[in-house]
């Protein structure tokens, strides 16, 4: 897909055809928007799933807090969505390097479709309970986890290593626009029909996003692989990928654990972020899914301004980090002392735009720093990090706002996205030395 922007379809474009042609001339070849004809696709695929993510998401928290009216209750859907990537991230991260990336992507898609999409339309409303909608999560968290890993690690399979942090941000900008559009379609639907219709649509935009993914070509070494690997145990694999992330790489240990702690603060805030407005604005579904669009509106201005950052050096794409991060950080805070729904959306905004540069910058450099063959444990010790800081932030931060108030976690929330920033500036002095 190379078309006009804001046209996202599954169809291959010319670009592939003119990047030959120019370069058969001696010229040199402008960059496609979407970089290569199966990022195209890929991207496209992600477009599709992530607006109906956004759609689902708030539609599980509002349906959890409008049943139960515990913010506590509330957040168990954020730690069911974290326990999988802890539990099995590790050996997720080793299968990731071993199975061909498609084949795990197409799977986990037609899994997610099942679990949140055509089960929730086909179970009575009477038997649609929260212990219901919890196991549906669980499993639903499980195909999320493969996904995500496979889908970082097969950057490299369809976009060359200069493009990485752009591929990145590319990816993230259809996790903003599903803000964007999801959250605000999620609450007009949540109004005129309630949730549990709303969380049938996900099955057909994970279908899309599975059929986009069929019709794109792998450059996958995994599957050439396949039998040398068999002839490695799961242990030694694991051990390699540790000893390769923890010694030999020095950057890629910071790294992970600056990702620890700026899951800390955008986990609870994200998670717990219907009970905050509702509690300090005191505002409706329809309301929340536009603040929340408004910080997916922040999150994409960002994920395509790193289009113009890929070719920087690391310690430059880390002073990015540490300056993004410090703007959510004051964001956050100050949503405390505003009671004005549009100033929150401003808020929210620059919320969105200061969270945007961390995760395609860090995947860039996983990308680059790792060896192939390896990515998937490097993503699997990364993930299984970020996702223990998230269960730990998002328990520790609903029982604050269940206790304290909501002003105190959203102190909290700054402080963390504050604390990112300079420990990110350790990873700029890292870098540059």
């Amino acid at each position: 897909m190379h078309g006009p922007p804001g046209r996202p379809s599954c169809s291959p474009a010319i670009a592939d055809a003119t990047e030959r042609y120019t370069e058969s001339r001696g010229e040199a070849a402008p960059r496609p928007l979407l970089l290569t004809r199966d990022f195209g696709l890929v991207w496209s695929g992600q477009l599709i799933s992530q607006i109906g993510d956004g759609i689902s998401k708030l539609a599980l928290l509002w349906f959890v807090y409008a049943i139960t009216g515990s913010p506590l209750k509330t957040s168990v859907i954020g730690l069911l969505q974290t326990i999988p990537p802890i539990v099995l991230g590790p050996i997720i991260g080793v299968y990731v390097d071993r199975l061909p990336k498609k084949l795990l992507l197409v799977v986990s898609d037609v899994l997610r479709a099942v679990t949140i999409g055509l089960i929730p339309c086909l179970i009575p409303v009477e038997w649609f309970t929260v212990s219901v909608l919890y196991g549906l999560v669980l499993l639903h968290a499980v195909s999320t986890a493969v996904f995500g890993p496979a889908l970082t690690a097969a950057v490299p399979a369809i976009v060359p290593p200069r493009h990485f942090t752009a591929a990145n941000g590319l990816l993230q900008a259809t996790t903003s626009l599903g803000i964007v559009f999801g959250p605000a379609l999620s609450g007009l639907g949540i109004a005129a029909y309630g949730s549990q219709e709303v969380l049938c649509l996900n099955a057909a935009t994970y279908l899309a996003s599975a059929a986009c993914l069929m019709l794109a070509r792998f450059a996958d070494p995994a599957a050439a692989g396949v039998r040398a690997a068999a002839r490695s145990s799961l242990w030694r694999d694991l051990l390699e990928g540790l000893r390769h992330g923890i010694a030999r790489q020095p950057v890629i240990l910071l790294l992970t654990g600056t990702a620890a702690l700026y899951t800390v603060g955008t986990s609870a805030l994200t998670a717990l972020f219907p009970v905050f407005a509702r509690k300090l604005l005191d505002l409706g579904p329809v309301e929340i899914g536009y603040l929340w669009s408004a910080m997916g509106i922040g999150l994409l201005l960002t994920s395509i301004g790193l289009q113009w950052v890929t070719d920087w050096p690391l310690h430059e794409r880390a002073r990015l980090v540490v300056s993004t991060s410090l703007l959510s950080s004051a964001a956050a805070v100050g949503l405390i002392w505003t009671s004005d729904p549009y100033i929150a959306g401003v808020l929210m905004a620059l919320i969105g735009a200061g969270m945007g540069a961390f995760t395609p910058i860090a995947w860039g450099i996983l990308q680059e720093s790792v060896p192939r063959r390896m990515i998937g444990r490097a993503l699997g010790l990364y993930g299984t990090a970020a996702m223990t800081a998230a269960i730990i932030s998002i328990s520790l931060f609903g029982w604050i706002t269940e206790r304290f108030g909501p002003q105190t976690a959203l102190l909290g929330v700054g402080l963390a996205l504050g604390l990112t920033g300079l420990l990110a500036g350790r990873m700029k002095r890292t870098a540059a030395g």
